[in-house]
């Protein structure tokens, strides 16, 4: 399917590092020894003249950056009563194993970034759109269990922010900040005032500078009351996204744009966004990073008007969640490095890709539910996956090995998968 109006073929970066080393070579005297004491005509010492190759400084290192993503933090009913199953004696709630088999992949990154779908207000009861109604409010322990993981990059720009009010997204707000004042986070899409939103947020990793922006399309019908200092950059708000994206990329080496967009519970990529994604490229996005459609999407190159290039995943579905239909169980975790040239300062991104992750739950009320990267995803789990006795069931309510390899298929470009890791 062709996205992008005037695409060119997608050609990953190929890897370059000559090192030159320089080679000295000392002069050296040859001739007899001479004694002070010597009478006159006694031999005079020859010297042997050496011209010293020149030297040539070691081409400088490229710096590299391994990134990793996730999608949707979905927390529904089932997943928070997961947890309180999980949890040991006196503690309300263990989310920890829910994801303890991914947890090798983002901890082997030196960037893990998360969108953390659903608000944490403390004061506000918990809730995961059970009863019907839509409105998500997570438990503390989520943030303990996804910082654990090994997530340090926490998008929060999403249709559910104002699910408990202003004053709940106030509070999921300071709740998020003192996390990262306490773990050196970097939180942002949602903000206590408009100066805080225009405070861009930079990762400094291994010499390489990362400005991380957020955007979302709709927040469910609600809005911000008018009295209230809260911001959250909307996508229709072009002229303060391409101000944003400018300025951080004067600021960065590199920017990363999480965009919550497209239409739940399809994987057709409309053309608002293939054309917000274009722009967003030529001002300066480096990686987008699609959320909101719970379903997996696909991804291409964006070439700019001089010839460099960026990347953009439409929609890496749900991390966790427990959905009842089989296209809402595939989310992406994009896998690619950021490399800053040594010698030029030019940014490239390589080895781009997609690990597919898998939501399992079995028969029981969504029991023994986890996150699994492909790779460790059998056959034989996903004939036992208990989606066929979900309630309320969903209309795709049927899984197995065959139909998960159709999903990844249908989303993510060959060249992309990567299902080794």
């Amino acid at each position: 399917m062709k996205l992008r109006k005037g695409r060119a073929a997608a050609v990953l970066a190929v890897f370059a590092a000559l090192i030159v080393s320089g080679v000295g070579c000392a002069a050296r005297t040859v001739g007899s020894v001479v004694d002070d004491n010597s009478s006159a005509g006694s031999a005079v010492p020859a010297t042997e003249a050496v011209t010293a190759e020149p030297t040539t400084e070691p081409a400088a290192e490229d710096k590299r950056v391994h990134v990793i993503a996730a999608g949707d933090n979905l927390i529904h009913y089932s997943v928070y009563k997961n947890a309180e199953r999980l949890a040991a004696p006196g503690e309300n709630y263990d989310f920890k194993p829910l994801y303890e088999n991914v947890k090798y992949l983002i901890e082997d990154a030196d960037v893990a970034v998360l969108n953390q779908e659903t608000i944490i207000s403390p004061s506000n009861e918990v809730r995961g759109a059970n009863g019907g109604a839509l409105l998500f409010n997570s438990p503390p322990e989520v943030a303990d269990a996804v910082i654990d993981l090994g997530f340090d990059v926490f998008t929060m720009a999403n249709n559910h922010l104002l699910d408990f009010g202003a004053s709940g997204l106030e509070e999921s707000i300071n709740f998020w900040n003192e996390k990262a004042s306490e773990h050196d986070l970097t939180v942002l899409g949602a903000y206590l005032n408009e100066e805080d939103s225009n405070n861009i947020r930079i990762r400094e990793v291994d010499g390489v500078k990362i400005a991380f922006l957020a955007y979302a399309e709709h927040i469910n019908g609600f809005s911000i009351p008018y009295d209230s200092p809260l911001r959250v950059v909307m996508n229709y708000e072009t002229d303060v996204i391409e101000r944003q994206i400018k300025e951080a990329k004067e600021l960065a080496d590199a920017v990363i744009v999480s965009a919550h967009w497209g239409v739940e519970d399809t994987n057709v990529v409309s053309e608002d966004r293939i054309e917000l994604a274009n722009q967003m490229v030529n001002w300066g996005a480096d990686v987008i990073l699609g959320c909101h459609t719970h379903t997996a999407e696909t991804m291409e190159w964006i070439e700019r008007e001089d010839g460099t290039k960026g990347f953009v995943f439409y929609s890496m579905g749900n991390f966790i969640c427990c959905q009842t239909d089989n296209f809402n169980l595939v989310g992406e975790m994009p896998d690619f490095d950021i490399v800053v040239d040594g010698a030029t300062g030019e940014v490239r991104l390589e080895d781009v890709g997609v690990i597919p992750n898998i939501i399992h739950y079995e028969v029981g009320d969504f029991a023994n539910l986890a996150v699994y990267p492909y790779s460790k995803y059998t056959p034989e789990m996903a004939a036992a996956h208990g989606i066929a006795y979900a309630v309320p069931a969903g209309t795709y309510n049927y899984f197995s090995y065959d139909i998960l390899n159709e999903i990844i298929d249908a989303a993510i470009p060959k060249e992309f998968q990567k299902l080794d890791e």
